[in-house]
This record gives C-alpha cells, structure tokens and sequence, in this order.
C-alpha cells in the first residue's frame, strides 16, 4: 500500500461520524452469526445515529472509495462488509516506519 492510498483511508476515517459509522459497522459484522460473511444490514447501523440517510449514504461511498467497506445489494437491503485487508496493511505501513525510527 503505498502513501496515497494510507492518506485516503485516513483522510475517510478523519471525519468524526465516518469513523464512528465505520466502527459500529465493525461491531455488526463482528456480532455476526456467520462467521464467514461478516456482513450486516445497513439499516440496522443507521439506527445508531441521529443523522440523515443521505448523510449516511455520503459516508458509506466514502468509506467504500477509500477501501475501507464494501456495499452489496440484497433484494431491499444494504450490506455492508468490512475489508479487513486494508487496516491490515496500514497497520503494517505504520508499523514498519516505527520500526525504522528506532
């Protein structure tokens, strides 16, 4: 993962109610019954907070531009899935510069 995209995964979780969406997205897929999904409803996340769907549908597309979730479509609901990939490698970035300061 090279410079740009670590800041657009940044630049995406910097706003406080993205980061916020993000987690509890997190929380939901982790709370899944199937392990190997790890997906849960959108609407079930939207309860979680006092703003608009447009709003909401405004960070989710922020979220899935910066690499962070994927959205899918079953029948009348919005899935939202976790790429767990992406916080792994900036995790390993970061990781790797604190190594090279020492």
């Amino acid at each position: 993962m090279n410079t740009k995209q670590i800041a657009k995964v940044m630049k995406a979780l910097s706003n406080p109610n993205r980061l916020e969406l993000y987690l509890e997205i997190l929380r939901k897929c982790e709370a899944s019954f199937k392990a190997e999904d790890r997906e849960c409803l959108v609407s079930d996340v939207m309860c979680s907070f006092k703003i608009g769907a447009p709003t909401i549908s405004h960070h989710l597309k922020e979220l899935t531009n910066a690499g962070l979730i994927t959205t899918e479509r079953k029948g009348k609901f919005l899935v939202a899935r976790i790429i767990e990939d992406t916080i792994d490698e900036v995790k390993d970035v970061l990781s790797a510069a604190k190594k090279r300061k020492k």
